[in-house]
């Protein structure tokens, strides 16, 4: 009687502990991962992003008898929705010592358009999108001379893309403090 008391006290313990541990699961696990929202309408776009106060400049090294290295980023994102539109990095290649810019676009482009720079009403530069992940499209390009001389003196850079209806959205960014922030990392 002892014995099959015994056995019966092992096999209640034994689910009871799978059973909290089946809870323990459930509430340790990952919430599902959300899924991007789609690149907006331009009437979104016009309506709802709000930029960053000007350039961040934020500077990182790998340990500390390592370089800092540094870049600057501004950022437009849907008020409403906390969705970022566009953000652009710009940091200086350490082999080269010429900047290079990458933009994070949303989701949900017209890809073999690529996307668009231009600083105030100057000549525009093409990007390629190179590749798409769950937090957006990523075009990247080196800087070139004259466009540098644009941001630097320039009064706003708008960043154009197509979404899925092939319709075009142009973000604008302030470069009122670009100059500024440039001279802190390069």
């Amino acid at each position: 009687m002892q014995s099959r008391f015994v056995a019966l006290a092992a096999a209640l313990l034994l689910s009871t502990g799978a059973a909290s541990a089946q809870q323990g699961a459930k509430k340790n696990a990952p919430a599902p991962a959300a899924q991007p929202a789609p690149a907006p309408t331009q009437a979104q776009a016009d309506g709802a992003a709000a930029q960053q106060p000007g350039w961040i400049v934020r500077c990182t090294s790998v340990s500390r008898d390592a370089p800092l290295e540094c870049a600057m980023e501004q950022n437009a994102v849907l008020t409403k929705t906390g969705q970022t539109i566009v953000l652009v990095n710009i940091r200086i290649a350490p082999d080269t010592r010429t900047p290079v810019a990458l933009l994070q676009l949303p989701l949900g482009l017209n890809l073999p358009v690529g996307a668009k720079l231009q600083v105030d009403e100057g000549k525009t530069v093409d990007l390629q999108i190179q590749t798409c992940e769950n937090r957006g499209c990523y075009a990247s390009t080196p800087i070139a001379a004259d466009l540098l001389g644009a941001l630097r003196s320039g009064k706003q850079l708008k960043v154009s893309f197509q979404n899925m209806a092939k319709e075009t959205i142009a973000i604008p960014m302030p470069l009122g403090d670009f100059a500024a922030a440039y001279d802190k990392i390069k």
